[in-house]
């Protein structure tokens, strides 16, 4: 196999899980949702292409993230994301292998997409009782209190029912412009977008917060509990919940084929723009559930519903300069300044060019008028030149030969596009190092940013991360503005990462191609630092997940005696992680289990923990790779499925007598 093709689909996976977070942890996105979807759909190609490369840590087997500031919550079913189309041929294409199986005209209903938070509700004989917000789609966040001050959402039903209820929070368009002006009059941080102002509210720790902000919800769908009654369609499902004092969207529609569907998608491309809250597509569900129960879900989305996305948003003005920032890992990244202009409701005066070969297909040259887009009004990118006059005298772009800081040669590893400032002394790239360190994705350190990194390399106190833990009360206040109260908190700050987990150390230390998921797969492989120094090439390479180029980049990094002198010095200075719990036993390791059906004596969760704690994985549906079928009464399909497989299943009995 070609090594480009490993290594694209390790930066894609990289880039895709850091993507992931920004959006749904931090929300904080840094790029369009079609940029997102583009590489998405390029990683599926290419494991489809290549299963071999397809590992557990691959955001194709996932749905999302999950923040640490609340209390987790296991969903009791699961939520899943939902596959995009751009146009009405793959909608169509979509639709006819549904129709294939189901007969001609299969009704459909179409929802607009509403870009908000989405969340789960618990409703105990008509009573809420919590509400969890999406999170990986397995695990959310328990927020119930910060829900219960949405007048949307009912605490009470109009009948005593057991429900769980999904919805989207967000904010009116009008209600984000006020709060923006607030903010701006306070000196405090904007808002994005709505989207990112809604889900930046409902997650504030404090409830108070959230109260004084205008949320409100849509809810789009239901699993009821044991009632013979319950609705037989998606449609009739939406209006009973109306009935119940839920908020549904007035603008559904029942359509009786795709045509149909395309019609309504074609009629809110542009009239989304006159509603006072943001949509970027149309949700495009069959309206039987029993054929969605039939067609069920692949890894991360369901069959039976597809969103079809709006063409971005884009606008023309002109590239003033190209600047350079020098990242974490000593890439150069090239920014286009531009002449300001107004798109989706924002002034643009900046665009990301990804990296210089993007420069070199564009042929972008300083001067030229470019099209530029963001959807879902996230940070825009350089789509396009406008067409260049004949006689044109503007130079083609020549990409730097030294750092723009440092002003050393820049390097290009073979088979990178990227170019790099390898100077371990280079003050942007000992400044982006610790930025990261401090980062949500790293060591959490939140009262320590770039201002304060700034100021504090400038003034001869820190030289790296590790000085951050020997910085003192007494050299916070040196800073300007810094008063006694705020470096005590910086301080209690930086303090309190140093218990930090490991998979949080091992994400800060940057080693060269392991991210958030390798190093999270790392942790849980070896618990601590000391077990993962002593490891060989191929104990690493064996790692699922791993593999040889990523192996000797981590066996690499371990066996540098700088990097071994810092690990020394973090640990005197205190920061060592607890160790990783390890599984009871490897009796399961490298199995794959899929639970179907009620169990005896536990639930369906509880089996899960047993099967973790024994070094096995659970997945959500049945395929050729599940290694057992854990199954209890009532199974349904799974089963089915596992037996023309001819895969081995188990009763609880059996199961537990495994392990025994």
């Amino acid at each position: 196999m070609n090594n480009n093709i490993l290594e694209r689909v390790n930066f894609l996976k990289d880039e895709i899980n850091k993507h992931n977070y920004l959006y749904y942890v931090e929300d904080n996105p840094s790029i369009s949702d079609y940029d997102y979807d583009m590489m998405f759909k390029e990683l599926q190609k290419l494991e489809a292409e290549h299963p071999e490369l397809k590992t557990p840590d691959s955001p194709t087997q996932r749905v999302g993230s999950v923040s640490e500031k609340f209390f987790p919550h296991v969903h009791k079913y699961r939520l899943y994301s939902l596959d995009n189309t751009y146009n009405y041929e793959d909608l169509t294409i979509w639709y006819n292998k549904i129709t294939e199986e189901y007969g001609k005209d299969v009704e459909l209903v179409c929802e607009l997409k509403i870009d908000g938070l989405a969340i789960a509700l618990t409703y105990e004989q008509g009573l809420f009782t919590m509400g969890v917000t999406r999170g990986d789609g397995v695990t959310g966040e328990n927020i119930t209190p910060n829900l219960k001050t949405i007048k949307a959402i009912p605490l009470k039903l109009f009948e005593d029912i057991n429900v769980e209820v999904r919805g989207e929070i967000y904010m009116p368009k009008t209600s984000f412009e006020k709060l923006n002006e607030e903010n701006l009059e306070k000196g405090e941080k904007l808002f994005a977008n709505p989207r990112n102002a809604a889900a930046g509210s409902i997650r504030q720790l404090d409830s108070t917060i959230t109260a004084k902000r205008d949320l409100s919800i849509f809810v789009y769908s239901s699993i009821f509990e044991n009632m013979p009654s319950a609705p037989k369609t998606h449609y009739d499902g939406l209006m009973y919940l109306k009935k119940l004092g839920f908020k549904v969207n007035p603008n559904i529609r029942l359509c009786k084929n795709v045509q149909e569907a395309i019609a309504y998608c074609q009629e809110w491309e542009n009239k989304r723009f006159e509603l006072n809250y943001a949509t970027d597509g149309v949700v495009i569900k069959v309206n039987n559930l029993a054929i969605q129960e039939e067609l069920g879900f692949t890894a991360r989305a369901p069959k039976w519903a597809t969103a079809f996305k709006f063409p971005p948003e884009e606008a023309i003005t002109t590239v003033e300069n190209i600047e350079y920032g020098v990242g974490k890992t000593g890439a150069i990244t090239p920014v286009a300044i531009l002449t300001p202009v107004l798109l989706a409701g924002s002034t643009v005066a900046r665009a990301s060019l990804h990296n210089f070969d993007e420069i070199r297909r564009l042929d972008l040259r300083i001067g030229d008028k470019v099209v530029i887009k963001k959807a879902a009004e996230i940070i825009p990118k350089v789509i396009k030149v406008v067409e260049r006059e004949p006689n044109s005298r503007r130079r083609r772009f020549t990409p730097p030969t030294e750092c723009p800081t440092c002003h050393s040669p820049l390097q290009s590893p073979e088979g990178e596009v990227n170019l790099y400032c390898l100077n371990p002394k280079c003050p942007s790239l000992i400044k982006a190092k610790i930025e990261f360190w401090v980062s949500k994705d790293a060591m959490d350190i939140d009262k320590i940013g770039p201002a304060i990194i700034e100021q504090l390399y400038d003034k001869n106190l820190i030289s790296s991360a590790v000085d951050l833990y020997r910085l003192t009360i007494d050299d916070l206040m040196k800073l300007d503005l810094v008063k006694e109260k705020s470096a005590s908190n910086m301080y209690n700050s930086i303090q309190k990462s140093k218990n930090n987990p490991l998979k949080r150390l091992l994400t800060a230390l940057i080693i060269r191609n392991v991210g958030k998921e390798t190093s999270e797969i790392l942790a849980n492989e070896y618990g601590t630092i000391e077990r993962l120094k002593e490891a060989t090439v191929e104990e690493l390479a064996a790692v699922n997940g791993i593999g040889e180029k990523i192996a000797k980049e981590i066996y690499a990094f371990f066996h540098d005696e700088d990097n071994l002198k810092m690990l020394e010095d973090l640990k005197t200075l205190g920061v060592e992680p607890p160790p990783v719990e390890m599984p009871k036993s490897d009796t399961f390791k490298g199995k794959t289990f899929v639970l179907t059906g009620t169990l005896p004596s536990m639930t369906r969760e509880e089996a899960s923990e047993i099967i973790k704690a024994h070094g096995g994985k659970t997945a959500s549906s049945v395929s050729k790779n599940t290694s057992f079928v854990l199954a209890g009464e009532n199974a349904g399909s799974k089963l089915d499925k596992a037996k023309n497989l001819g895969v081995i299943i188990l009763t609880e009995e059996e199961f537990l007598g495994m392990i025994k």
